[in-house]
């Protein structure tokens, strides 16, 4: 370790509950009775890490005495205004408090906020408690010995100041007023109150900023804000004009946010120390004491060794500050100055204070950044990595996440191909934010994969999620939009649970929203759904998305897809997605398309209360060229004139190579339908990627793989099917079912094609 001077400005420890009343002891008795109650209020919910609380004072109404709420910290006005007015005799902590002197505790969420329990403590009077101090505590059970001696205390010190007051129970002060009131005061306004000196306005002042960090830091979400809430709090009235913040990884410091240094000097000097170097932070966490360095020179005579990052980081004063929240060390604060400068006893003092606040504030924050990084990446897991690129179809995406303090949602989408160049497009939301909701998403995408794999229809897809979704139990609820597009006949059929239909733009830029069925959502609705067929022009983009993205702040939906109209055509007028001048569509195109609609709708992150899933599709047809069909006989005789056809037809196209194979596959799916299905028999031939046999009948008989052994005489049909196919099966519609087999063609001829 680096040699120290033999006699050290530092500071000795101080225990977070004891620094916390030093603080409150140095503030002036003169302050108003506004001030004291929040003060004590925001110093015992960081304490405790409460969720929020709340002061009341007793008061005479009617002939008898009732409760009245003068300050409120960390909680919505609709939880406040339920407890302005507490009467006497209730069974509430604050009331059981002031009746009988004593502290309670109450498991359980009274407000409705996520609470454990409330606890409440009494402020003592001449004539018994003036009124109550009440907390909702965040996690745990009973707060321990030492925070409930801290909280008596906190309210014995309130309540010394508040009995100095003739009226100490007039209704609180609106929140724009008290604050104006108070800075009329530290300024010394005649007319507000009567003039201070400049250490008095000081003082007032840093008591005002102290507020205002608790009330910053309460707020504070993650790491980032943390350091902001500091940095705009701290450093001001200090005079500062650097701030690191550093947190423990491992055996490790490392820096989560900065004001005032170079990334440069971060990255070489403080960022990845590790615990058991020679360094000033590392040795203010082993010993958990503040160091207050007044100048270079002190620095120097302090850390000998470390002499070189002076001159480097350009400052010339400098505070180092443990942060250790629930008896551990988690991180340091280090606060620096341009120019050397002292610090006094009640300097010390506030900052060692404010160690403890941020300090606590960056455990709750790690905590949430902790968790929100695995929500993200469980979500991000269970979406697609990436889109196929399809045939028929070229498609792009976008999930956005809700604002600043929402969780992870349920919105996906998907787009996966079927048989015969079809192509399924789905998008979907659950209902509510958090883990839970991310991972039933999950589950619904999985399960739309498996069934879009069997080839079942739109409408019975549907109904499939919604029996899954009514077995997961009442409280979950889901909207779904699930279409398939078949690029030989151009109908795309459209089925909807609760969802938003679609936006179809064609290339001339003529916007439309099909009139498609609202069914219920998944998990309230009751099948059979229904579903639309609607024939889109030659090429078209097909727009999905969640309600997330045309309603940021709860706007009317018709209005947001009005907006989504707007904006989508006026993306597709700058951007030429569809091929013309010489110039083909594209995947870079869609992506652009993508990111342009989402940046435009969601332009202010503030306002987006849920997330936002956005899927764009650019549809093209099969050329007639490329497909081709015929009617064939119910009788033997039809496998040899599908051979026969077989054989022209890849003449035509060039693909002579394929044609023993294609023989062979032909024959055995006609010769199946003839054994086990019923007409009218059709055979159709289509080139794509891969060439596609398909044999129509009019029967539902599902053919099955099975085991024949050496004697018997058949069986083996389909799996000379699967050793010669990519891949195969069937599809059934209202009138039988489709046998299909695709074949990989070579690479030369889809290049050529």
């Amino acid at each position: 370790m680096a040699e120290r001077a033999e006699h050290e400005d530092v500071s000795a420890p101080v225990a977070p509950g004891a620094a916390r009343l030093r603080l409150l002891e140095a503030q002036g008795d003169d302050l108003p009775e506004p001030d004291v109650m929040r003060l004590a209020l925001q110093q015992a919910t960081a304490a405790l890490g409460a969720l929020g609380g709340f002061v009341h004072i007793r008061r005479k109404v009617a002939g008898s005495d009732e409760l009245r709420l003068v300050t409120a910290s960390g909680l919505p006005d609709a939880i406040t205004h339920a407890w302005v007015s507490l009467p006497e005799g209730g069974d509430l902590p604050p009331v059981r408090a002031v009746h009988d002197g004593e502290t309670h505790w109450a498991a359980g969420d009274r407000a409705g906020i996520g609470a454990t329990g409330m606890i409440a403590v009494a402020l003592p009077g001449g004539d018994g408690p003036l009124g109550a101090l009440s907390l909702f505590t965040a996690e745990g059970g009973e707060p321990d010995p030492a925070q409930c001696s801290f909280l008596d205390a906190v309210g014995s010190w309130a309540a010394q100041r508040v009995g100095r007051f003739p009226d100490i129970s007039r209704p609180r002060e609106p929140a724009a007023a008290e604050r104006a009131s108070r800075l009329a005061t530290d300024v010394g306004d005649p007319a507000q109150a009567p003039p201070r000196s400049a250490a008095e306005r000081i003082a007032a002042e840093r008591t005002a900023r102290m507020g205002d960090l608790t009330s910053a830091l309460s707020e504070a979400l993650t790491a980032k804000d943390v350091v902001r809430a500091t940095a705009d709090h701290v450093l001001p009235p200090f005079g500062a004009d650097g701030l690191v913040i550093e947190a423990i990884e491992g055996r490790r410091l490392h820096v989560v946010g900065s004001v005032g240094y170079a990334q440069d000097f971060l990255a070489r000097h403080l960022d990845g120390i590790s615990l058991e170097s020679n360094t000033t932070v590392a040795d203010v966490l082993r010993r958990r004491v503040p160091v207050f360095v007044e100048s270079e020179s002190a620095f120097v005579r302090l850390y000998p060794d470390l002499s070189y990052m002076t001159s480097s980081s350009g400052k010339n004063a400098w505070v180092f500050l443990p942060l250790v929240a629930s008896g551990q060390p988690i991180g340091t604060c280090v606060i620096s100055f341009s120019e050397p400068r002292g610090f006094s006893e009640a300097d010390r003092t506030l900052l060692t204070a404010i160690s403890g606040l941020v300090a606590q504030a960056l455990e709750r924050a790690r905590l949430y950044d902790a968790e929100h990084s695995r929500a993200q990446s469980l979500q991000r897991g269970l979406l697609p990595r990436s889109l196929p690129s399809l045939p028929a179809v070229t498609a792009a995406a976008r999930y956005l996440t809700a604002g600043r303090g929402a969780s992870v949602g349920g919105d996906w989408y998907d787009l996966i191909p079927l048989s015969a160049d079809r192509v399924a497009l789905v998008v979907g939301d659950v209902m509510g934010h958090g883990i839970t909701e991310a991972a039933t998403m999950g589950r619904l995408r999985t399960a739309v994969h498996t069934l879009a794999g069997l080839e079942l229809s739109p409408e019975e897809i549907l109904t499939q999620l919604n029996d899954l979704v009514v077995e997961l139990g009442d409280d979950y609820c889901a909207t779904c939009l699930y279409a398939v597009f078949d690029p030989v006949s151009r109908i795309c059929t459209f089925c909807r649970a609760g969802h938003p239909p679609p936006l179809i733009v064609s290339p001339d830029g003529t916007p439309q929203v099909p009139d498609i069925p609202a069914n219920p959502p998944l998990g309230a609705a009751e099948p059979p759904f229904e579903t639309r067929d609607v024939l889109l022009s030659e090429e078209c983009l097909l727009v999905f998305f969640t309600d997330g993205l045309i309603r940021p702040a709860g706007e009317d939906i018709d209005e947001g897809i009005a907006r989504l109209t707007r904006t989508t055509v006026s993306a597709v007028a700058q951007i030429p997605v569809f091929p013309q001048e010489g110039r083909p569509g594209g995947r870079e195109r869609i992506d652009t398309l993508c990111d342009m609609i989402a940046s435009t709708l969601l332009r202010d992150e503030a306002r987006r209360d849920d997330d936002a899933a956005l899927l764009i599709a650019h549809t093209r047809p099969t050329a007639a060229t490329d497909v081709a069909s015929w009617p064939l006989a119910e009788d033997p005789r039809a496998a040899a004139k599908a051979r026969e056809h077989v054989r022209d037809q890849l003449a035509v196209w060039g693909l002579g190579e394929l044609e023993a194979a294609t023989e062979l596959v032909v024959s055995e799916l006609v010769g199946n339908a003839i054994r086990h299905a019923k007409g009218p028999l059709r055979l159709r031939l289509l080139r794509s990627r891969s060439l596609i046999c398909e044999v129509y009948d009019g029967s539902l008989t599902t053919p099955r793989i099975r085991r024949a052994t050496y004697t018997d005489e058949g069986g083996r049909g389909l799996y000379l099917i699967a050793a010669l196919c990519r891949r195969w099966g069937a599809r059934y519609l209202e009138e039988g079912k489709c046998l299909w087999a695709e074949q990989e063609l070579q690479p030369a001829v889809q290049e050529w094609h």
